[in-house]
């Protein structure tokens, strides 16, 4: 009786569960449609949602790090986000590839030759970008050498139309690079060729390690572009003594930079050594030059990728220890003398004694003055041999220098 009880149950054979267990089973098949559409739905929204973040961080990722960082600057001092390289007068945005109108930032071009020098960077984030070296020999373009003339100056360029007359009909072989006070808008027309090159500068002590730090934010810059193969070092009292022609052929063809480098046994030199520099920099190690330098691009970029030795001239040579006479002939002079002939190719006259060297106006230029800074009657050393020309470029020259200066390029210096 148990047993037949039991089976007539599981049939349903009591008359009023039948439809309960009907009902029950479509219940389930609803619930079950219910939980599948909203898996669905859920499913779309989070792929949705997936996709937008991938896609704002991708965008985030490729407009931050690219290869060529050449930002603009906001009011705070903060980069603006935008990374493309641009002339003064385009708007920096990345071109898409429905849209010609904007920069390519990914461009091979973009990336060798930043046409705007406007950027965000910090000092720490363009040294760490100037120190990249490419390690393939061949460069997947024509490379034609390139000058960079890097003027360190509080503002103004006094004798600019003589360095304009200079650069004349060079345009492939130069870059120009200016360093100002922070603020200061050089005021030249948009055919001059020092249009548009002033660099994100900061503020300058003469003696102090900024002055260094001026000269590193300087080659740093020059070093972004690719073609620039040599660094010559100028201020706004500057003049070339030779014709481009002349200047450009010399440097690119010098096996050698031309950074002075001496030991100087007075209190003007090994009497500025900081016992501190210990066990870093011995005495025997520490040179004394000029601040007006010439380099290689590679000796540029080993100056650029040291924080070390900067740090100790930073912290240890205070006046009257200045960094700009002793920080690049010593850390030359104990790494990279190989690569440097120790001496300078800017004529400066310290015959009057003093902590700086004549300067010379108006009243001063003439002929004899120049053809004796051109041709010094002394031979200097150029790659395995000697020449006569020692001297490049020359200074200190006033602005009322200009005019007997520009009535002597043709028939003196020959440009």
């Amino acid at each position: 009786m148990i047993k037949k009880g039991m089976a007539r149950h599981n049939r349903g054979e009591d008359g009023p569960e039948i439809p309960h267990l009907g009902l029950l089973k479509m219940l389930q098949v609803l619930s079950f449609l219910l939980v599948f559409v909203a898996g669905i739905i859920l499913g779309l929204l989070a792929s949705t949602h997936i996709n937008s973040l991938f896609n704002s961080q991708r965008d985030l990722f490729f407009t931050s790090n690219i290869a060529v960082t050449t930002t603009s600057v906001l009011s705070d001092g903060r980069s603006s986000g935008s990374n493309c390289s641009t002339t003064n007068s385009e708007p920096c945005n990345c071109k898409s590839c429905d849209d010609e109108s904007k920069v390519d930032c990914l461009s091979m071009k973009t990336f060798l030759h930043p046409r705007n020098l406007t950027h965000g960077m910090s000092d720490r984030e363009l040294f760490w970008r100037a120190s990249l070296v490419p390690k393939k020999e061949e460069y997947p373009f024509v490379r034609v050498p390139k000058v960079a003339f890097m003027f360190l100056t509080r503002g103004p360029l006094p004798l600019l139309p003589l360095w304009e007359r200079f650069f004349k009909g060079h345009g492939k072989y130069f870059s120009i690079y200016v360093h100002t006070d922070p603020g200061y808008v050089l005021n030249v027309s948009s055919v001059s060729p020092f249009y548009g090159r002033q660099i994100p500068s900061k503020h300058v002590e003469w003696g102090s390690v900024l002055l260094l730090d001026a000269e590193r934010r300087l080659l740093a810059n020059a070093l972004l572009e690719f073609s620039n193969e040599r660094f010559i070092l100028l201020s706004e009292s500057c003049i070339p003594v030779y014709n481009f022609k002349t200047v450009y052929n010399y440097l690119i063809h010098s096996g050698h930079g031309f950074v002075e480098a001496y030991d100087d046994p007075s209190r003007y030199g090994r009497g500025r050594y900081n016992r501190r520099m210990l066990p870093y920099i011995w005495v025997r190690q520490w040179r004394k030059g000029s601040q007006w330098f010439e380099m290689q691009r590679a000796l540029a970029a080993y100056v650029v990728s040291d924080t070390k030795y900067h740090k100790l001239f930073k912290k240890y040579c205070t006046p009257a220890c200045y960094p700009d006479e002793h920080f690049l002939p010593t850390f030359i002079n104990m790494f990279h003398g190989s690569m440097n002939s120790n001496r300078t190719v800017t004529w400066v006259d310290w015959s009057l004694g003093g902590p700086h060297p004549a300067t010379y106006s108006a009243v001063n230029i003439t002929e004899g003055l120049i053809q004796s800074i051109r041709m010094n009657q002394t031979l200097c050393s150029y790659n395995s041999g000697v020449t006569p020309i020692c001297h490049l470029f020359a200074r200190k020259f006033d602005a009322s220098a200009l005019e007997p200066l520009l009535n002597l390029t043709s028939r003196v210096m020959e440009f």
